[in-house]
């Protein structure tokens, strides 16, 4: 797979995330540039909340995610990641389609929607996972071997991959995040390996961006992360976890104060006049 990256700019992409590392294509790189992209570019929804498709184009990625005090979900983040990865040299195979399992009754009940990538790491004998756009705690912090039943610890979190049943023709890999307080594996999305084109999740996020059933356009998400906590404000709910485990909940109710919290703790500066708190249930 390969993205027009005649819009990206490398140089601008590198100093947003902080990443001041090697510019090369190896694992090292990879895991240190993925790392850097979590924590230095916030997840949230703020065009889906309007009802508003976001550009999946290079140029504008840039501007939104690089240039600006924005974030973006899954498509955005992922896109522009994958544009990152072919400039230091990697070969992104394929854009990956996961049904995201967090929260639901069965798998077979969400719809594919989330995007993943498959990055090849010359020298290594197995694909990697990485995907910078999952907006939950069980994100992947770095990216991991494609390999059935690897676990490996990416930075403060615990991650394996698993094959799991299900009655298509391709096997479908399992992403598990370990929950500590529950001492035990939780399955966090699923996906086969064929290949997703642009235009598949240009339709994906429109989906998404625009329809009044989908989670993004009924309330406010916003997510940060760094090495010492993971940040949620999701509607009026701000939830801080801490690497320890301790977690700490508060409701937000003014818009003034979503605000300033949106700046100052998300690193996120909202549209004027668009108003990011839904009536409480």
């Amino acid at each position: 797979m390969a993205d027009d990256i005649g819009e990206f700019d490398l140089d601008a992409y590198l100093g947003r995330i902080g990443w001041e590392g090697e510019r090369r294509a190896d694992a090292a790189t990879l895991r240190g540039v993925h790392l850097a992209h979590m924590r230095g570019i916030p997840f949230e929804n703020l065009d889906a909340l309007r009802r508003l498709a976001p550009s999946l184009e290079p140029a504008d990625l840039m501007t939104k995610l690089v240039h600006s005090r924005r974030g973006g979900y899954c498509y955005e983040h992922n896109t522009l990641f994958s544009l990152a990865l072919q400039a230091l040299g990697f070969r992104v195979v394929n854009r990956l389609a996961a049904r995201v399992v967090v929260g639901a009754d069965r798998r077979e009940s969400r719809p594919r929607t989330h995007m993943a990538l498959l990055v090849e790491v010359p020298g290594e004998r197995a694909p990697y996972l990485a995907d910078v756009g999952f907006g939950a705690i069980g994100a992947l912090l770095e990216p991991m071997p494609l390999v059935v039943g690897a676990e490996v610890r990416d930075a403060e979190r615990r991650h394996r991959l698993v094959h799991v049943a299900h009655r298509g023709p391709l096997e479908m890999w399992a992403l598990e995040a370990y929950e500590e307080k529950a001492a035990s594996w939780a399955e966090q999305y699923a996906f086969t390996l064929e290949p997703f084109e642009a235009p598949d999740f240009e339709v994906i996020n429109w989906h998404i961006g625009t329809n009044p059933r989908s989670p993004f356009t009924q309330q406010l998400y916003v997510q940060r992360v760094s090495a010492e906590r993971h940040l949620l404000l999701h509607g009026r709910l701000l939830t801080e976890t801490l690497v320890d485990g301790t977690v700490r909940e508060r409701e937000v109710t003014e818009e003034a104060e979503v605000r300033r919290l949106l700046e100052a703790e998300f690193g996120v500066v909202a549209p004027e006049g668009m108003t990011l708190l839904t009536p409480p249930e």
